[in-house]
């Protein structure tokens, strides 16, 4: 199995939690709520994760058209849960259809467009999307537990959920 195939189950699974976790909240205005020293709501860190998966993989390595508007992700509020989750499902579709093309080549080469000002390797860029979903996916996690006095956490980042995950039969 290809690095790039993990990269996007992993993806896959999260952007699968993040779901989970906006259908977790009991009332749609809880999603777009907050607390003292936190800015942004949970409706908006979903909408800016699938806003930054949209532009970078589908955009940019899939060529998609996909128009990114920043500025929206973090200012839009009261978004339906529903539009909320077939955004979700649009970048999981994006997640699903691209990164299984993408080449070796592309990989090693550096991603097309400067990020934060700076080049960086598309390898170490796709990695970092990752690791910067999981992110707000815990700030989302932590959020609904507290606001809503869900004490237990929905259990959304598996490795049984990886496809490699295998039970071995006992010695």
């Amino acid at each position: 199995m290809r690095i790039l195939d993990c990269l996007g189950q992993v993806l896959v699974r999260d952007l699968h939690a993040l779901s989970n976790e906006i259908r977790g909240y009991p009332a749609d205005a809880e999603i777009w709520g907050t607390a003292p020293g936190i800015s942004n709501s949970p409706g908006n860190l979903a909408l800016h994760v699938c806003g930054n998966l949209q532009h970078y993989i589908g955009a940019h390595l899939g060529s998609t058209g996909y128009v990114r508007d920043r500025q929206a992700e973090f200012g839009l509020g009261d978004v339906p849960r529903t539009e909320l989750l077939r955004r979700i499902d649009a970048t999981i579709a994006v997640v699903e259809e691209v990164l299984p093309r993408a080449t070796e080549a592309q990989l090693a080469a550096d991603f097309p467009e400067k990020v934060a000002g700076v080049t960086v390797n598309t390898a170490d860029f796709l990695l970092h999307l990752a690791t910067h979903l999981g992110y707000h996916l815990g700030q989302i996690d932590y959020h609904r537990r507290l606001t809503t006095a869900q004490n237990d956490p929905l259990q959304n980042v598996s490795v049984a959920a990886l496809k490699s995950a295998r039970a071995d039969a006992a010695s």
